[in-house]
C-alpha cells in the first residue's frame, strides 16, 4: 500500500523515532495559514510517538526551522520546506492547509502523474489534549490518497492556532476499515513568530 507522502515537518513519518511553552488557552480562531503554522527561523516542535502499530513507543522527534530560502520556503532539520501564502500553507508539491478555515472546505493537490491527494477541513474549534497541554480552537484537516482499488491512505493533522500541528495521525483504510498507523502528539514547542 502506498502511504500518504508529506513533508517531514508535518508527518514525521519515520516517526518517531527545546524550549517548552505553555499551551495558549482560549486562543482566538486564526485567519491566515501562518496563524495555524507559525513559520520562523528557530521555531521548534518536539513530538512524542503514540503510534499503536510501531514499536518501540516513547521515541521523540524534534523539528526545527533552520533557514528561509530564496523562494520564501522555511527549511527544517529534516529537509522539509514550507511556505505560508495568503490563502494556503504548502510544501513544494502540495497545498496542505487552505482558507477559508471552515468545516467542509476542500481542495486537492496533484503530487505526481498518478497521484492526487484530496484534503478537507473536517473540524474547527476542537479542544485537543497533548503532552504539551490543552489547546483550544483547533482545526483538523484530513487528506486521502488512493493506494489501490479498495485501499487508501489517510492523514489527519490537527493544528492549534499560533502553535502549529499538535497531533498527526495516519490510517490505512482497506475495504472501508481504518487501521491506525502513526500517531504523533506535541510534547513541547518554541514558537517565536511568523
Amino acid at each position: 500500500m502506498r502511504a500518504v507522502r508529506t513533508t517531514p515537518l508535518l508527518v514525521l513519518a519515520a516517526l518517531l523515532a527545546g524550549g517548552c511553552a505553555h499551551a495558549p488557552k482560549g486562543a482566538p480562531r486564526a485567519g491566515a495559514p501562518a496563524d495555524w503554522f507559525p513559520l520562523a527561523v528557530g521555531n521548534e516542535w518536539v513530538y512524542a510517538d503514540r503510534s499503536p502499530q510501531l514499536p518501540p513507543r516513547g521515541q521523540k522527534r524534534t523539528v526545527r526551522i533552520l533557514s528561509k530560502d530564496a523562494d520564501g520556503y522555511y527549511v527544517d532539520n529534516e529537509k522539509g520546506a514550507l511556505r505560508a501564502d495568503p490563502d494556503c500553507l504548502h510544501d513544494r508539491l502540495r497545498r496542505l492547509l487552505c482558507a477559508p478555515f471552515e468545516p467542509g472546505h476542500a481542495w486537492s493537490s496533484v503530487v505526481s502523474v498518478g497521484s492526487t491527494e484530496r484534503y478537507e477541513i473536517v473540524a474547527v474549534g476542537e479542544r485537543v489534549q497533548t503532552p504539551a497541554g490543552a489547546f483550544d480552537g483547533c482545526l483538523r484537516v484530513r487528506a486521502h490518497t488512493r493506494a489501490g482499488p479498495e485501499a487508501e491512505a489517510v492523514l489527519e493533522i490537527t493544528y492549534a492556532p499560533r502553535v502549529g500541528p499538535v497531533r498527526i495521525e495516519t490510517f490505512a483504510v482497506v475495504r472501508g476499515v481504518a487501521t491506525p498507523q502513526i500517531r504523533a502528539e506535541l510534547e513541547s514547542y518554541r514558537v517565536e513568530g511568523r
